[in-house]
């Protein structure tokens, strides 16, 4: 079961494909157009499915404005299928469209195969803040640049983001990235953590948080 997330302008089209989807186990919630949806909200879907051509905010614009801030996959509901256009949108992050009017079995089995993919993938990455995390080669990127981070400071970074939200002390941080018998001191931590910060200000971000008296959170 996943959550999908369905915006299009025609109530037709929301209902077909709520009931289509609904029935192969998946949780749908739609919206008529994408100012509907609360940004903070974006991140509780496994996939979203967008119309291009809407008014106000149409799918393009939304896709791009979202991309750097999900990673699900995105797919899009679309009478345009001009190679032009197709172009465009997986140049803004798309995964894949759906050419209206479709059948209801190219549909579930477009769907069924982005959320399978999905599920293989996630087991070796994670995006979070912007962030990719390849979780196999213990690496982080942004927009496709890897940044150098040292094994220790990417493994609190993967803590910490695993764990978004949630306050550790320097020594919890520390157990957990270096291992109970290991050789340090835990106060090296915050070193770490303020060299991730320097480095990761570079790009614009700043995930690191300080809970004084406390310790550490990923925002």
């Amino acid at each position: 079961m996943a959550k999908i997330l369905v915006i299009d302008d025609e109530p037709d089209i929301l209902v077909l494909v709520k009931k289509v989807l609904e029935k192969d186990g998946h949780r749908v919630t739609t919206a008529e157009t994408p100012e509907k949806i609360k940004p903070t909200e974006l991140n509780h879907f496994d996939l979203l499915l967008l119309d291009v051509m809407m008014p106000g905010t149409d799918g393009f614009s939304f896709c791009q404005q979202v991309r750097g801030r999900i990673d699900c996959p995105i797919l899009f509901l679309t009478a345009k299928t001009m190679e032009a256009d197709v172009t465009a949108g997986f140049g803004l992050g798309a995964d894949d469209y759906i050419k209206k009017p479709f059948s209801t079995a190219e549909l579930r089995a477009r769907i069924n195969a982005h959320l399978r993919r999905e599920n293989r993938e996630k087991r070796n990455r994670m995006m979070v803040s912007g962030l990719e995390f390849n979780l196999a080669d213990k690496s982080i990127s942004i927009d496709e640049t890897k940044i150098a981070l040292t094994k220790i400071e990417v493994g609190i970074c993967e803590y910490l983001a695993k764990n978004r939200g949630q306050v550790f002390s320097k020594e919890q941080i520390y157990e957990a990235v270096c291992g109970y018998d290991a050789e340090g001191d835990s106060f090296t931590v915050a070193v770490h953590v303020k060299n991730i910060r320097a480095k990761l200000a570079l790009y614009g971000i700043t995930p690191i948080s300080t809970v004084w008296g406390i310790g550490y959170k990923w925002d």
